[in-house]
């Protein structure tokens, strides 16, 4: 049974714009906190002590108001509450899949006075030994691939690397996964006492490299080992493959990669990553043989969604075994997950398995994809449909009910009379 929960208005009225308001410190990074601190007036030499007391209490102590912050004078907590927030992205609407799957709408703070506010979607995947959380990088994605319902979205704008590690916040906040804190009512907690969120994976919506800065950006303070602290063994970064970025992230950063391949033929990757176009396999390929820190311990895992029909065959399954030799791999096979108008069907289960095995006895690790979410369209690939069709239902009912005062306002006006 699927639990749904929405921040709205019980009465599926629109949901007015927020004006804009003081910026927050929540999701900046110790150069934006020093930048902070100047700018209410902390004499330089002790800008850096204050920016870390701030750090701390942002990002390990989960602090919401100025008013917690006990290790810092009055005055300051005044100046900065005068001029900034702890304010994370609005969670406009949270659902919760049968399978413990959290997935939630986030409204980021207007830009302006006309803008609205961007909406993204991050899911939050429970296990018992593990938490995984699915990040967005962009809002919308331009890459167009055409099994991806997120590629139907036109892209908006990029994320500021603030915007995306306030998402690790949010989940925090949400699943009480902060010291002292309480998890709410039904939550998976991990057997071995860990973070509720000990894994993060950019693979929400967006392309992670396309928003290059900001999100090396943001994966190193969520990595920060004085504040966020999560593993940089536990962070893996998605791409469709952009090829000229690849190499600069495994000098930088050197995350988990994972390629979004799921064609073993330029032709076809054309049709469902247009993006291939631009950089085909064996340059897409090449780039990964070059990933810097790249072992049989440290190994590359090629994503390769199963479309029935499509790419599902036994030959493919041999061809793609023939493409990796060489690179330490691991594929993992995706079921496909439905969205309403997709014009492509999930391979049949014997079709998956009997492609696995062809992967494993070759010597790769072929793992099939338990699909998580699905009943709440968080599964890998229907990230913001959902959140697309909570603004028509607004709209239609904001429709609906103008309808309804315009009869009711011509009857009082015509049908009196004719009475």
């Amino acid at each position: 049974m699927t639990t749904l929960s929405l921040e709205r208005p019980r009465d599926g009225a629109p949901v007015a714009a927020a004006a804009p308001g003081k910026p927050s410190l929540a999701g900046l990074d110790r150069a934006g906190l020093i930048a902070a601190m100047a700018a209410v007036g902390v004499p330089e030499r002790e800008r850096r002590m204050r920016a870390d007391q701030m750090h701390h209490w942002l990002y390990v102590r989960g602090a919401r108001s100025f008013d917690t912050i006990t290790n810092v004078s009055k005055h300051l907590r005044a100046a900065l509450a005068e001029h900034y927030t702890l304010e994370r992205p609005e969670v406009v609407a949270e659902q919760v899949s049968a399978d413990g799957t959290r997935k939630w709408l986030m409204r980021m703070p207007p830009a302006g006075p006309h803008d609205r506010g961007a909406e993204i979607e991050t899911v939050y995947i429970p296990e018992e030994t593990r938490g995984t959380l699915c990040v967005s990088s962009q809002v919308g994605c331009t890459l167009t691939c055409t099994f991806c319902h997120t590629g139907t979205q036109k892209l908006v704008r990029n994320l500021t690397t603030a915007e995306i590690a306030a998402q690790l916040l949010v989940a925090r906040d949400r699943l009480g996964d902060w010291p002292g804190a309480t998890p709410p009512e039904g939550a998976i907690v991990p057997r071995d006492g860990g973070r509720f969120v000990s894994n993060v994976v950019m693979m929400g919506m967006g392309e992670p490299l396309y928003n290059y800065d900001n999100v090396v950006a943001a994966l190193r303070l969520m990595s920060d080992p004085d504040g966020l602290c999560l593993s940089r063994r536990r962070i893996t970064l998605s791409t469709s493959g952009v090829v000229p970025m690849i190499g600069p992230l495994g000098e930088e950063l050197s995350p988990a990669l994972a390629i979004s391949l799921h064609a073993t033929r330029d032709e076809l990757r054309d049709t469902l990553v247009p993006l291939n176009k631009k950089y085909p396999i064996a340059e897409l390929l090449e780039a990964c043989r070059n990933y810097a820190g790249l072992s049989n311990a440290r190994r590359i895992t090629f994503e390769y969604v199963m479309l029935k029909g499509v790419n599902d065959s036994l030959e493919d399954a041999r061809r793609l075994v023939r493409l990796l030799k060489g690179i330490p791999a691991k594929i993992n096979l995706i079921p496909f997950n439905p969205w309403p108008g997709t014009q492509y069907e999930c391979s049949d289960w014997q079709q998956i398995e009997a492609f696995s095995e062809v992967v494993f006895r070759a010597g790769y690790a072929s793992p099939i994809r338990t699909p998580r979410g699905r009943d709440i369209l968080a599964a890998c690939g229907q990230l913001k449909s959902e959140s697309q069709k909570m603004r028509a239902r607004d709209r239609l009912a904001a429709e609906a009910e103008a309808m309804k005062k315009l009869a009711v306002e011509a009857f009082y006006i015509h049908g009196a009379d004719e009475a």
